[in-house]
């Protein structure tokens, strides 16, 4: 997989995860990046700018990196947060990459334990992903789950309060989030499926007073997140 971009490069190698080989711009200049590449003695290549513009379709900025797919993890791993009221974001199916990066960088600001994702039906991890998420997702856990009601019941086993959301839910504000929380974010054209929402403890739902009556999927995520992590837990 290629990855691009300048955050994205320099939390890349800061992880001191593996690196296949990095490409830059003859025309990048950026020392701080170059100084890390070369202090890690990370392979590199300087290459027309063209050719990187033919590499991948975003805003590269001079340089791009060649590594291996972006590793998730297996549901034991919720099992082992050690904390007292974890919080965790499961998204029902989502399909565009810039919300799924979006709501990537937001969990990480706001101290969410990990993304719990379907196998089938989502938006895979790809470049676009990690670009958008400014290189957030290489500190954030993302567990894949072959069925999601399976993992919402084990979940509700382990004492996590299931939350979802939907215009025809209760007041975000007015829900005590003083428990494990586990917030469902639903797909961006259909929202939280039916049968997910039937296994919800509760539906909240940002009241809207301007004319537009929804908002994207990454800025209600971030709402949500704001105001579960700024209660009392």
């Amino acid at each position: 997989m290629y990855i691009y971009g300048k955050n994205v490069a320099k939390e890349k190698i800061n992880s001191h995860e593996k690196i296949n080989k990095v490409y830059l711009s003859d025309k990048f200049n950026d020392k701080e990046i170059f100084s890390l590449i070369k202090n890690n003695g990370i392979k590199y290549t300087i290459v027309p700018n063209k050719v990187l513009d033919n590499k991948v379709d975003g805003l590269h900025q001079g340089i791009v990196i060649e590594v291996d797919d972006v590793e998730t993890l297996e549901f034991d791993y919720i099992k082992n947060i050690q904390k007292s009221n974890p919080l965790l974001v499961m998204l029902d199916h989502l399909e565009d990459p810039h919300n799924f990066g979006a709501i990537i960088r937001t969990c990480e600001a706001l101290g969410v334990d990990a993304i719990i994702i379907p196998k089938d039906r989502n938006v895979s991890v790809n470049s676009t992903v990690v670009k958008t998420s400014a290189g957030a997702i290489y500190n954030m856990p993302i567990v894949k789950v072959t069925n999601l009601v399976n993992a919402i019941d084990k979940l509700k086993d382990s004492g996590y309060w299931i939350v979802g959301t939907d215009m025809d839910g209760e007041d975000y504000t007015k829900i005590d989030y003083n428990a494990p929380i586990c917030l469902i974010i639903g797909n961006e054209g259909h929202g939280i499926s039916k049968i997910v929402t039937d296994n919800c403890d509760y539906i909240a739902k940002i009241p809207m007073v301007g004319k537009i009556n929804s908002l994207n999927a990454s800025v209600s995520c971030g709402i949500l997140l704001s105001r579960i992590v700024s209660g009392d837990r």
